[in-house]
């Protein structure tokens, strides 16, 4: 991959398998050669059945699960990070400069509130404390939290309530690489659309994505191109490919 071109993120031959310790060390094969790339500026879809490994590829490029083969390339400024290969502080560092990732769940530390939730990021980025709660407030208000929730955990929230504050949290900056895993899901036709304008106002910035959606409208909506799963499934143990 080179540094001056697009390509933000390469995925080359990627294999993977998980062994269940607590099943006398079974392997089950899951991906075989994995390949694909994402370019700036653009939202590269994760398809495939359920069960497929599409959660598990993004958990790959995020760094949270080990790789068995393959390489894993993102650009980081002027330089090439091969993620399946770095030391876990370099991980770390494309986390908070390059990677943001919206998961399914939200995990946060218990009993701050969600304006501070949401705001950490940037402040984590040196903003000052006063603005990065402005913009935080601007985004929990545009995805309909009411500002009477803002001082409260989210904790103490509805699911859909929860993913709001979630979704908040990952686009509140403007990372070069943004994962997203199943974004829309717990949310009503409203906020579905916010989360469309936000995934287009950032695409529109340069940001590139790999996004699962099993929400067709959203799928078509903001997807350049799919990436097939299935067409990398490995084969069954003691099964020829």
């Amino acid at each position: 991959m080179a540094a001056q071109d697009r390509t933000l993120l390469s995925v080359e031959g990627v294999d993977k398998t998980f062994t269940l310790h607590l099943q006398g060390g079974k392997v089950i094969p899951v991906l075989d050669g994995l390949t694909f790339e994402v370019n700036a500026g653009e939202c590269v879809v994760l398809g495939g059945r359920s069960g497929a490994g599409k959660s598990s590829v993004l958990k790959m490029v995020h760094g949270s699960y080990a790789v068995d083969a393959g390489r894993i390339l993102l650009r980081r400024g002027d330089r090439v990070v091969d993620l399946a290969r770095a030391e876990p502080r370099e991980v770390l560092a494309a986390r908070r400069d390059t990677i943001g990732y919206v998961s399914q769940f939200l995990r946060v530390v218990p009993r701050v509130a969600a304006l501070d939730v949401v705001a950490e990021p940037l402040r984590l980025r040196g903003l000052a404390a006063e603005e990065a709660r402005a913009r935080a407030a601007a985004m929990l208000a545009r995805l309909g939290i009411p500002e009477r929730l803002w001082s409260l955990p989210p904790a103490t929230f509805s699911g859909g309530e929860q993913q709001r504050v979630n979704i908040a949290r990952g686009f509140i900056e403007r990372r070069p690489l943004l994962l997203l895993d199943e974004p829309t899901a717990s949310l009503d036709a409203r906020n579905r659309e916010v989360v469309i304008e936000l995934i287009r106002e950032h695409l529109a910035d340069g940001v590139g994505m790999l996004a699962i959606f099993h929400d067709a409208d959203v799928r078509e909506a903001v997807g350049d191109r799919i990436v097939d799963i299935e067409a990398f499934q490995a084969a069954p143990t003691g099964v020829p490919a």
